[in-house]
């Protein structure tokens, strides 16, 4: 977990949550580890596999789970080239989650037992807007841009900023009042996207300086923590970054969320089941630059049932895939201890 998830579960959830980073994977870093915590059951988010910390949890008889598992092909990979070893390993894990049949598969083919092996879906389809955030975000639509189309570019990456900028200034020729909300991935690249808008000569504001934007303003650039979801619900159409560099792509799914169409580079290989079917059902536009981006763009500004079809299917792909919440919180019941009342 980040720093920044860090801040997240303790606002959440207050002194009801410990929080501690894992030790390395060394054999007596994780003893002790294992000793002091004294866990009754371990869960891991993904793919995390450390083979110390996973011998030593079988060797006490504490139940191991790898919950909304993934594993690319990339991955899969680079732990065949590790034969016995890995097969070993996973023999030990108590049973793997996985997002999808295919991740699935080659957990077995690196020698997990397909008893051992359940198909839960992606935790990430298990989102929704409640009316609390959406009164926010129309609130916030209301004194931001009242009158103006809002577009949105998330999780953008070094080289993604300066495609984005130029795409909206094509844009801008043909809608002088668009208000693109600029949010890069890190917080480290605030200053310089800021730097890049400003280098463009755009009219900008940080939406951490709570200023409200006025129609001069051409951006906001979103240099604040955890608003990702209240930004989606103020633009007409959302960007998702690190996509257009081999980065592998960030989720779409918050941004269909809000029903709003959702664009992508070619490179979205981190979601790639997940791209595939909003690509399927037409809730995902691919672009690979700004010229075609500012065409997408356009076009959908310029349609509003163009833009409501693809916002639709969107959502519509999130909400026929939810569900693995409840399968997960079901497979787990058994090492839970009971409630107690």
């Amino acid at each position: 977990m980040t720093p920044t998830g860090s801040e997240r579960v303790r606002s959440a959830f207050g002194d009801d949550v410990y929080h501690v980073y894992l030790p390395y994977d060394l054999p007596g870093s994780v003893n002790r580890f294992l000793t002091t915590v004294d866990p009754k059951l371990v869960i891991i988010m993904e793919t995390e596999l450390w083979p110390n910390l996973i011998s030593q949890l079988y060797r006490r008889k504490i139940p191991l789970i790898i919950a909304n598992a993934r594993l690319s092909e990339r991955s899969a990979a680079g732990y065949q080239k590790l034969g016995s070893f890995v097969k070993t390993m996973l023999r030990k894990i108590t049973l793997i989650a996985a997002q999808n049949q295919e991740d699935g598969e080659r957990f077995i083919a690196l020698g997990l037992k397909r008893s051992h092996l359940h198909i839960t879906g992606s935790l990430k389809f298990d989102i929704s807007v409640t009316p609390e955030l959406a009164a926010k975000a129309v609130a916030l639509r209301r004194q931001w841009a009242a009158h103006r189309p809002v577009w949105i570019a998330t999780s953008t990456h070094e080289g993604e900023e300066a495609i984005v900028l130029d795409t909206h200034k094509k844009l801008l020729a043909q809608f002088p009042q668009l208000l693109l909300i600029l949010v890069p991935r890190h917080p480290e690249r605030f200053a310089k996207a800021e730097q890049l808008t400003q280098e463009a000569g755009f009219k900008y504001t940080l939406r951490s300086s709570d200023a409200i934007p006025d129609a001069q303003t051409q951006v906001v650039i979103g240099d604040t923590m955890g608003e990702l979801m209240l930004l989606y619900g103020i633009a007409d159409l959302a960007f998702v970054g690190g996509s257009l560099v081999e980065r592998g792509g960030h989720n779409p799914l918050e941004a269909a969320a809000h029903a709003i169409p959702v664009l992508m580079g070619p490179y979205t290989f981190n979601f790639k089941n997940i791209c595939a079917k909003l690509d399927q059902a037409e809730g995902l536009i691919t672009v690979t630059d700004s010229d075609s981006m500012a065409t997408a763009i356009a076009s959908l500004l310029n349609d509003e049932d163009y833009r409501r079809y693809y916002g639709h299917h969107a959502v519509e792909v999130l909400h026929e895939n939810q569900g693995a919440l409840l399968r997960l919180l079901t497979l787990l019941s058994p090492y839970l201890p009971p409630r107690s009342h």
